[in-house]
């Protein structure tokens, strides 16, 4: 199995069907977005649902859990991406948004917005596994940044508690640096927790103890 074939997509794209038989420019769309799907197949993408961007999104992702989004936007995009990005805020997904509209102004804000990939009309298909390929490649990197950041802040936030515990210790129990640090330790290790949790747990006694 290629990695292509155990990717799970989600489409999320207008309902082009009604108006496609009454207006050229819905039928353009229509066919596009036909393209893109048959592109998608070919190269192996396993599609198991095409979505409405609407304020249910949240919740039929959810159900789904695809491992990548394919917005398939109109002329509207933002209004697209802006139901794409709340619907993925707390779970996020790599999105690669395919778009008619040749202004780019808009570019930035989506990638600000969790955007991998933004390709306008002109795609072939030959390009879609490049394109996903890096997509996915860029939001794991973007992840592991954001993993890494995380788990920097939750050091610093550690350190400063346990820095609160030993000066509360030496304040009270008239222990030196050293010694707060070394009761705090063992207390750690008696409990088999962090030393940054006895700390919290320490402040959170002393507070209600006034």
């Amino acid at each position: 199995m290629t990695p292509s074939q155990s990717l799970r997509l989600v489409i999320i794209a207008p309902d082009l069907l009604e108006s496609a038989s009454a207006d050229d420019h819905a039928r353009e769309l229509a066919e596009r977005s036909r393209q893109l799907r048959i592109g998608l197949l070919e190269n192996g993408y396993n599609i198991v649902a095409v979505l409405p961007a609407d304020t249910f999104l949240d919740e039929r992702l959810a159900q789904l859990q695809p491992d990548m989004i394919i917005v398939d936007a109109e002329s509207e995009a933002r209004d697209s991406l802006e139901h794409v990005v709340m619907a993925t805020r707390d779970a996020r997904r790599p999105i690669v948004l395919f778009t008619n509209d040749n202004d780019t102004s808009h570019v930035k804000d989506a990638v600000a917005a969790g955007v991998s990939a933004y390709v306008v009309a002109g795609l072939s298909p030959d390009r879609i596994r490049p394109i996903l390929d890096v997509a996915m490649a860029r939001f794991e990197h973007e992840q592991g940044l954001r993993k890494e950041l995380a788990h920097a802040k939750t050091e610093l936030h550690e350190r400063k508690v346990i820095d609160r515990a030993k000066g509360m210790l030496m304040q009270r129990q008239g222990l030196s640096e050293q010694a707060a640090y070394e009761k705090l330790r063992k207390a750690a290790m008696d409990k088999g927790l962090r030393l940054g949790e006895v700390a919290q747990r320490m402040l959170d006694a002393l507070d209600l103890l006034g």
